[in-house]
């Protein structure tokens, strides 16, 4: 349904993401859904993404809540623990002052949508005796295995594999999040990731950034102990159903992303000729991966479009974006969007962040998966062994991603028997994203509900 300017709206949610890129689009992809069934979203951002990009939000309304580092956000903090930490502390009387603005107004706060990394923003809804809806920005399968850790149903370390959790695959040691297959590295991110179940038992709604079919089994276990309902996928409504208005892009950029050189690059090449490879903004890798990474590309004699942050560029071997400038590419940062939906794309050489692997499930674009941390392992295995739709490369006693394992990895996606059965699943998976999101598929089902429930509980006032 429109919604104009006129609209008496049923109910307004506050939305507050993770000040990440990839917590921000998904939180506000599912604002923009909310707004086109009735319902108001505001996007409470930092104000130092606020001050350092250019929303462009649309139909969502922007806010601002302090993280404690005004001006330079979470770079000016000495450690993760001191970021979280003080982030809770300012966010919290940040978000009930901005709560109290809105009282006045005519459309006061009747629920909080919070990112499930910040349980604390339910105490605050709760506070004011507002809805508390939690937000899962990443799988249910990952989630699932957090919330085992947090309950002590997995002891850490673990000592014996294959770990066998209803609901998931068995899984090896480095099939885990990285967190756990290496214990103890990033303690503050993994304490955040298993605090997520603090009092999540307390929240009115819990949402999971996922889609039914794509994880139901996992989803229907989990279901049973801690009741979740998928809304995703989330991406832009023009890739999905087309029901929400100019919804073309995600709206706010914390990167320069200038479009026209790839796109107009990837328009002259054969249908499923490129690999792009994209690793996500907070992947690094030394020089020497970076030079495995060069080669590798070369050697599949594949055409490629390579993002490498302005950060790496001089991790890249000498002359090799002139010498390879017939086959290659490199960009500083890419439409990923407007890049996956590309013809051109045979191949995802990705680190495996959720959004992405969901971006090129959606697509319909295999992948080949090197994870660095956190999710991304787990991301890998289902990539590889439950949906069938791409191969995780294997890492040599260095610890490095060898030219060769990267070679052939994306020749089995590009040109092997493989490749084909790859890419057939890929398509089913693309389908079913979008039957999820048309009207009357399993998440568009689940929105519905919640904006009934808003609507009637504003209504009810």
């Amino acid at each position: 349904m429109e919604v104009t300017k006129n609209k008496k709206y049923g109910g307004h949610i506050l939305a507050l993401p993770y000040p990440s890129q990839g917590h921000i689009n998904p939180m506000l992809q599912f604002c923009k859904r909310l707004v086109s069934k009735g319902l108001k979203t505001t996007l409470a951002i930092t104000n130092f993404i606020s001050n350092s990009t250019h929303p462009n939000p649309g139909i969502v309304g922007i806010d601002t809540v302090s993280d404690g580092f005004n001006k330079g956000g979470y770079a000016d903090a000495d450690s993760v623990a001191a970021y979280l930490e003080r982030f809770e502390q300012i966010g919290t009387k940040s978000l009930a002052d901005l709560i109290k603005k809105y009282e006045k107004s005519e459309f006061p706060i009747t629920c909080i949508m919070y990112d499930a990394f910040m349980p604390w923003a339910l105490n605050v809804a709760k506070k004011h005796g507002l809805i508390g809806a939690c937000f899962f920005t990443q799988a249910c399968a990952v989630n699932y295995i957090y919330y085992y850790v947090h309950h002590g149903k997995l002891t850490l370390p673990i000592s014996l594999t294959p770990v066998k959790i209803s609901g998931l695959p068995e899984l090896e040691l480095q099939d885990m999040p990285s967190f756990i297959y290496v214990h103890g590295t990033y303690p503050a991110y993994f304490e955040m990731v298993l605090n997520q179940f603090t009092n999540v038992d307390k929240a009115d709604y819990v949402f999971v950034n996922s889609f039914y079919k794509l994880e139901a089994e996992v989803a229907d276990t989990m279901s049973k102990i801690s009741p979740l309902s998928t809304i995703g996928p989330t991406l832009p409504s023009f890739y999905m159903d087309n029901r929400v208005e100019n919804d073309i892009e995600y709206g706010l950029n914390l990167f320069h992303v200038d479009s026209s050189t790839c796109i107009n690059w990837l328009n002259t090449k054969p249908e499923g000729s490129v690999v792009y490879a994209a690793f996500g903004s907070m992947s690094t890798f030394d020089d020497k991966q970076m030079e495995e990474i060069a080669e590798g590309l070369k050697a599949t004699n594949s055409y490629f479009l390579w993002v490498v942050k302005t950060s790496q560029e001089s991790e890249i071997p000498k002359k090799f974006t002139e010498e390879n400038s017939e086959k290659g590419l490199v960009i500083n940062w890419s439409p990923q969007l407007q890049v996956l939906s590309n013809k051109a794309i045979g191949c995802f050489f990705s680190h495996g962040g959720w959004n992405s692997t969901v971006e090129a499930l959606v697509f319909g674009v295999p992948m080949v998966v090197m994870p660095q941390w956190t999710d991304q392992t787990t991301n890998a295995k289902f990539v590889q062994d439950v949906w069938s739709v791409g191969v995780r490369v294997k890492v040599n006693e260095n610890g490095i991603v060898g030219r060769e394992e990267i070679e052939e990895c994306v020749s089995i996606v590009l040109q092997g028997e493989k490749g084909k059965e790859m890419k057939k699943n890929a398509l089913k998976w693309k389908d079913l994203a979008k039957e999820a999101v048309q009207e009357g598929g399993t998440s568009d089902k689940n929105v519905e509900e919640f904006v009934s429930k808003c609507i009637r509980q504003f209504d009810g006032q």
